[in-house]
C-alpha cells in the first residue's frame, strides 16, 4: 500500500527548512549504512546527532501525528527521529531494502521498520531525475512529489532513487513501527476507515456508520501490538 500524504508541511514551512538547510554542513550518506548499503548510496545526510536534524524532525513528527491520513494509514506506535538527505548531480542509492530493525537514538529501544515515509523538501521543478521507484506486487511505482508531501510505504519494498541529473533533491526519510504489523490487516483497516469517513460525511452518525465503527474499532483490537 503506498499512500500520498499531501500538505504535511506548507509552502512556508518548507521555504524556512531550505534556508536552514541548505546553509547546514551535510556528511557522506554512506556512514550511516552497512558495507552492502555503502556499494549503491551514493548522497549527503545531515548528522543523526545534528541540533538542526532534530529540531526539523520535530517539526515534522508534530505534524505528521496531527495528519489524519498519516494516522489512518500507518497506525503508528513509534517513530524514528527524521533523517535528511541531499541528492546532487550524479548522486543515487541503488535498490535496495530498508534494515528491519532501527534503533531510537537516545533511549536505548529499536524499533521494527514497518513503514518508510520520505518527505519531499524539494519540488519537482528543481531538479532533474532523482526519482524514488518503489516496487511491489502491482509493479513499479515512481514517485516525485511536491515540497511538503510525503510518500508512505511498506518497508519491505525494493525500492531506489534514480541518479539526479541536474539540481538538488532534498528530502526527510524515517521509519514507522505500527500497532498492526501486517500490511495486508493495516491496509483493510485503512480502506474501512476511509469508508467510513465518507459515509459519516454522507449519512452523519447513521446505526449503519456506527456499527461499521464499532467492526473497526474490533479488528484493531484483534491485530494491535503495544
Amino acid at each position: 500500500m503506498l499512500i500520498h500524504i499531501p500538505q504535511v508541511l506548507n509552502k512556508d514551512q518548507v521555504a524556512q527548512f531550505r534556508q536552514w538547510l541548505d546553509a547546514a554542513d551535510w556528511t557522506d550518506g554512506r556512514a550511516t549504512v552497512g558495507p552492502q548499503g555503502a556499494l549503491v548510496k551514493q548522497n549527503k545526510q545531515l548528522s543523526v546527532e545534528s541540533p538542526l536534524a532534530k529540531q526539523l524532525g520535530a517539526v515534522i513528527l508534530q505534524a505528521l501525528y496531527q495528519h489524519p491520513l498519516f494516522m489512518a494509514a500507518a497506525i503508528p506506535l513509534r517513530t524514528v527521529p527524521p533523517l535528511f538527505n541531499s541528492y546532487q548531480s550524479g548522486e543515487h542509492y541503488g535498490l535496495h531494502v530498508d534494515g528491519a530493525i532501527r534503533g531510537l537514538p537516545g533511549s536505548g529501544l529499536s524499533l521494527r521498520t514497518d513503514l518508510s515515509s520520505t518527505l519531499f523538501l524539494s519540488e519537482p521543478d528543481d531538479y532533474q531525475g532523482g526519482e524514488l521507484q518503489i516496487m511491489d506486487t502491482f509493479g513499479l511505482h515512481e514517485i516525485k512529489l511536491p515540497a511538503g508531501d510525503l510518500i508512505l510505504y511498506p518497508s519491505s519494498s525494493l525500492h531506489q532513487v534514480l541518479p539526479v541529473t541536474q539540481g538538488e533533491r532534498v528530502c526527510s526519510f524515517f521509519w514507522t513501527q505500527s500497532m498492526v504489523r501486517n500490511d495486508q490487516q493495516r491496509s483493510m483497516l485503512f480502506e474501512l476507515d476511509q469508508t467510513i469517513q465518507q459515509l459519516r460525511s454522507q449519512y452523519g452518525d447513521s446505526s449503519e456508520v456506527l456499527t461499521l465503527t464499532g467492526h473497526y474499532h474490533n479488528l484493531v483490537r484483534l491485530w494491535a501490538e503495544l
